[in-house]
């Protein structure tokens, strides 16, 4: 029987998800399974899409729906709700919509194999979107302190602004969560002090297109160690496939 697969979010021009499975199932010989984008305007018109494709199967989350998405979903996995975002949805038996977070495994992954020789006390978390929510749960987990940067000040978080040289050097581990760079806008990078970074700092960020962002490249010219977001986006991808082939819901 037919399956299918997608993504929804809204524009789509940046999406790395449908030739990533399409590619997979041509070189994994998984048959008679197909998966589409969905650019959708408003979340409302989720629905719709599992009531107008009965094959579908499952969708990927991307900006700007992570966290919108969950008012429209019957349950949700333990560690989406606790953070409050989703990129993962399976249709269940009876037509239930369950709700899962695979950034929390393909992003943990990722902090693991990267930040390898010791491990930093602070971590700076560009953007307070819906993936900053699944960073910072990874990061927290870890042991790690974590700070949220954004535009504007806050209770619980620290404006560009406010990013002296003394707040970089106390956090070794910069992750941008925020769009600035991504393709085609690759001039755009966060508002960091860059000159006061160290060869001891790490910096990672969740684009993978360009694979070496502004933001990457002001790094690695202060002799940062350095990495793009490909790797998560394939480990969450796998982590949807399995969620989404699971017999259990």
């Amino acid at each position: 029987m037919a399956r299918k697969f997608g993504l929804i979010g809204y524009p789509l021009s940046h999406s790395f998800s449908k030739k990533y499975f399409t590619d997979k199932f041509e070189k994994e010989s998984i048959h008679e399974t197909s998966y589409e984008n969905f650019p959708i305007e408003d979340i409302g018109q989720m629905l719709s899409l599992f009531e107008n494709h009965p094959a579908l199967i499952g969708l990927n989350v991307t900006i700007p729906y992570k966290e919108l998405v969950l008012e429209h979903l019957d349950e949700l996995a333990r560690d989406a709700k606790e953070i409050g975002a989703v990129n993962t949805i399976k249709r269940c038996d009876g037509g239930k919509l369950k709700g899962y977070n695979s950034d929390i495994y393909g992003f943990g992954e990722t902090l693991h194999r990267f930040v390898k020789s010791h491990h930093p006390s602070g971590v700076l978390i560009l953007g307070t979107g819906g993936a900053s929510k699944a960073v910072r749960y990874v990061c927290e987990k870890m042991g790690f302190h974590v700070r949220f940067v954004s535009r504007k000040e806050s209770s619980s978080t620290l404006s560009y602004a406010q990013l002296n040289r003394e707040v970089i050097h106390q956090h070794l581990l910069i992750i941008n969560t925020t769009p600035l760079g991504m393709y085609p806008d690759i001039n755009e990078f966060p508002p960091i002090p860059y000159h006061h970074l160290l060869p001891q700092h790490y910096l990672l960020d969740l684009i993978y297109n360009p694979a070496e962002t502004a933001f990457l490249q002001r790094g690695a010219a202060m002799g940062c160690q350095v990495k793009n977001g490909l790797e998560m986006l394939i480990l969450q991808a796998e982590k949807s496939w399995s969620i989404w082939n699971d017999p259990d819901c």
